[in-house]
């Protein structure tokens, strides 16, 4: 037996064109599931359906008098978002298993890196990427323990956790990562310097220039997400517990701002492309071709080398040698940083030629 706000989230699925027959009742089984948080059998789903086209054909629940947040849409909730059988291995208990480690990995990389000899342009950045990078994990984390490593995963999100939930997140571990892709992409670019042109390297690569530089990434960082935070709002709602049935508690739907309601497909598209090409596409084109130049130098400093050593000069041939290790350490980094970029900014492009064109390259059911 369906609440009130279920039955009137039930008809808005009925009501919605589409074919007859069976794929009508797949497609409203479907609705049901992922708008209103209804999961039945195909059989059961069948008479629902019969039933709420009497109710739409009498004139029944054709308004929410009762209670307009039932009109907003379905209730947040992780389950129907994200396949658990990924989700709660991966984020309740791999995640912070890893977040713990990358704690510790990225003090200890700080410690000696701040160390007064270890001080340098290139050992900054260093550090500010292991700071970005840990940030990125430790936010979601309080996310993960609350929700997924417990049954709250499958619970309406309470209302007092619908507005943090997004922030800790999504929008400040995305913060966080972004800058993380720029200060990725500016070691590259001083390495660059270091090794091409070694001249220019000693007024343009100082730790000054440095700290400017990682803070003007953060603050632009910020400002590239800051229309997430105000983008949705939180409205309470009440619906039956789905662990304990008998218990009525609280959840949330999340309403888009009317600014955004207004303008929201020139929003979203905005949004999303301006990722895919200043945090993804620019970055990763950018460090591949720096890569590629930084392993031809490489090359050309291990021929010098040699000729070094042969002409007994070990000092000089010992210098290059810790500078090649260097080079070779940024080109690993980068390596890993694309790895993982590359693919990701790609799906990032399918989404959007989803949403936005109807194009499906890959099935919703296979993104998540």
């Amino acid at each position: 037996m369906l609440d009130h706000c279920e039955k009137v989230c039930a008809l808005q699925c009925v009501r919605q064109p589409s074919p007859s027959g069976v794929l009508r009742v797949q497609e409203i089984t479907r609705c049901l599931i992922y708008l209103c948080g209804i999961t039945l059998r195909m059989d059961d789903s069948a008479d629902l359906i019969e039933s709420l086209d009497q109710d739409v054909l009498i004139g029944n629940y054709s308004a929410d008098s009762q209670n307009n947040t039932c009109l907003l849409g379905r209730p947040e909730r992780l389950d129907l978002d994200q396949p658990p059988r990924y989700s709660v291995p991966l984020q309740g208990y791999f995640s912070p298993v890893l977040v713990f480690l990358t704690i510790i990995n990225n003090s200890l990389v700080c410690i000696v890196l701040l160390k007064p000899h270890m001080r340098s342009p290139t050992n900054a950045i260093l550090v500010a990427m292991a700071l970005s990078d840990m940030f990125t994990g430790l936010f979601p984390v309080p996310v993960f323990l609350y929700f997924y490593a417990t049954e709250r995963y499958y619970e309406w999100v309470p209302y007092n956790w619908c507005f943090a939930l997004s922030v800790f997140r999504v929008h400040i571990p995305t913060i966080f990562h972004t800058a993380s892709i720029w200060l990725t992409m500016a070691l590259a670019i001083q390495r660059y310097i270091y090794v091409c042109h070694s001249f220019k390297a000693r007024t343009w690569c100082t730790i000054r220039n440095v700290v400017i530089g990682t803070i003007a990434i953060y603050a632009i960082a910020t400002i590239s997400q800051i229309s997430c935070f105000f983008e949705l709002r939180p409205v309470e709602t009440f619906r039956k517990s789905v662990l304990d049935p008998n218990k009525t508690v609280s959840a949330c739907i999340l309403e888009y701002r009317p600014w955004v309601r207004q303008h929201i497909n020139l929003y979203y598209s905005t949004y999303f492309w301006s990722r895919v090409i200043f945090i993804h596409l620019i970055p990763c084109v950018s460090l591949v071709v720096m890569n590629a130049l930084l392993i031809y130098a490489m090359k050309k400093a291990q021929q010098r080398r040699m000729q070094l050593l042969r002409q007994n000069k070990k000092s000089e041939s010992r210098k290059l040698k810790e500078s090649n290790c260097t080079t070779l350490m940024l080109v690993a980094v980068v390596g890993l940083f694309l790895l993982v970029e590359f693919p990701l900014g790609l799906l990032m492009v399918f989404v959007i030629l989803d949403k936005a064109f109807g194009i499906v390259i890959i099935h919703a059911e296979t993104v998540q």
